[in-house]
């Protein structure tokens, strides 16, 4: 990772084109108001191609934070040439309930380890290939009503998710990475999909913070960072999560005592779009209390956020210092060490065990 002094990341996150930098990726990247480039499944071909990728973003900036949407289940988007393809999340909530049948501790304990041998390969994998960090897991509650969530959840009930998230999160520390809980405080009740929608849930703050909210509460310093939701809780406050002085601040930060990073979600998203335009978005989800926000799948309202976004320097001193923290601090293997690495044998023969990965 770049040095402590030569730490100078931005407050914005963004995409790449293709699988290779261009010019416009490369004066992007440059910008000194840049943080963090995300890949997406278009930037992935193999794995020589995305080591490559990874290095050329280094080589622009060391100190930006190179993150992907690698969860397993069907957000994952680094699949093949080796790449293990990761279980949904609901799988291991299934280990821990027995498929709903008369689940014992030791069904728990099962799925609590298997939680931690996903979190590793996941991590090793991406690590090897030069990726920082995933934001991941989903902590969303599964209530059965949200087709965007579903599957990517670990449960229903608040306790299965933090414990199944906690195991998760120390497979994702021993390779080395960091973890981020999303989407803050709960995506599983809204049915509307935020890419496409402006999810409202209409339920109480009691109802909200006594259920979906509960894993940020249970998992407390484990948590390195959190991404809120672009869901509207009208009983809360008038704006989507991720733009609320009232979630982000007066309930996360003050009642929860977060103290890690605060992510945007896409600000290109549907329902990111009640704050009007992406610069206007992206200044207010500052304000309110994000450390960074994220611009993806459109450079040019990326170039709009690079030419005029304001933001309080002074205040971001603080986020970039939380944001370091996010960056890894120790040597990945390579991808041909890692394959000889008895720790990753054993995490995925533990997975194959429970016919979780082929």
């Amino acid at each position: 990772m770049a040095k402590k002094d030569h730490f100078n990341a931005g407050p914005i996150v963004l995409d790449v084109v293709g699988k290779t930098l261009n010019k416009e990726d490369i004066r992007r990247i440059a910008h000194p108001k840049t943080g963090g480039v995300i890949l997406f499944g278009r930037n992935y071909q193999d794995r020589k191609q995305l080591t490559a990728l990874t290095k050329a973003i280094k080589a622009v900036r060391a100190d930006v934070m190179i993150s992907i949407d690698h969860e397993g289940g069907r957000v994952q988007r680094c699949r093949t040439d080796g790449f293990t393809h990761l279980p949904a999340m609901k799988k291991l909530g299934d280990i821990w309930s027995n498929q709903g049948k008369k689940a014992t501790a030791e069904h728990a304990l099962l799925a609590m380890n298997a939680a931690t041998s996903v979190g590793f390969v996941l991590a090793s994998e991406l690590r090897a290939c030069g990726v920082d960090f995933s934001f991941t897991p989903v902590l969303d509650l599964d209530f059965g009503r949200s087709g965007v969530i579903g599957d990517r959840s670990f449960n229903r009930d608040p306790q299965i998710s933090a414990s199944l998230a906690k195991s998760l999160n120390h497979g994702l520390q021993l390779a080395g990475m960091a973890n981020c809980g999303k989407h803050f405080p709960g995506h599983g009740w809204a049915e509307a999909d935020s890419h496409i929608a402006i999810p409202v849930d209409e339920r109480s703050l009691k109802s909200i913070m006594n259920d979906d909210a509960k894993p940020y509460e249970y998992l407390g310093l484990g948590l390195a960072s959190v991404m809120p939701a672009h869901v509207i809780y009208p009983k809360v406050d008038k704006h989507p999560a991720g733009f609320s002085k009232v979630w982000l601040q007066d309930i996360l930060r003050k009642q929860l005592q977060f103290t890690g990073v605060i992510f945007s979600d896409d600000l290109s998203m549907e329902g990111a779009s009640v704050a009007g335009s992406v610069v206007k978005g992206a200044e207010m989800a500052l304000k309110a209390g994000c450390d960074q926000v994220l611009i993806c799948n459109r450079p040019d309202l990326a170039d709009q956020l690079l030419k005029d976004l304001h933001y309080d320097q002074k205040a971001f001193a603080t986020s970039r210092a939380r944001i370091q923290k996010l960056m890894p601090t120790s040597q990945a293997f390579s991808w041909d060490e890692l394959q000889a690495s008895p720790d990753y044998q054993k995490a995925k023969h533990q997975l194959q065990s429970l016919n979780l990965i082929n």
